[in-house]
């Protein structure tokens, strides 16, 4: 038991534990496991929203690609049309 004087007045206080070193240590490691916790599912969601991310610029450039297919056929349906009519 420890022993504290306030304005001249004595209390005790006892401590939570028989050795409150190892409940404060215990108490620090499950904090530190909650952490460390957050932190992987922080990294998990990071790591999905790269994934989506990339996703969505591959449909991009697959889209952009096919657009500029689809403009040299009408190029080329174009020509061959002109070419038709000069006969």
């Amino acid at each position: 038991m420890s022993f504290q004087i306030a304005n001249n007045n004595m209390f005790t206080t006892a401590p939570t534990s028989p050795n409150p070193y190892i409940s404060r240590k215990l108490n620090n490691m499950d904090q530190a496991q909650i952490m460390k916790r957050e932190r992987e599912d922080w990294e998990r969601m990071y790591h999905k929203t790269l994934k989506g991310l990339e996703v969505m610029i591959d449909v991009q450039r697959v889209m952009k690609d096919m657009k500029k297919l689809a403009e040299e056929a009408s190029i080329t349906v174009a020509e061959m049309e002109g070419t038709c009519q000069d006969r």
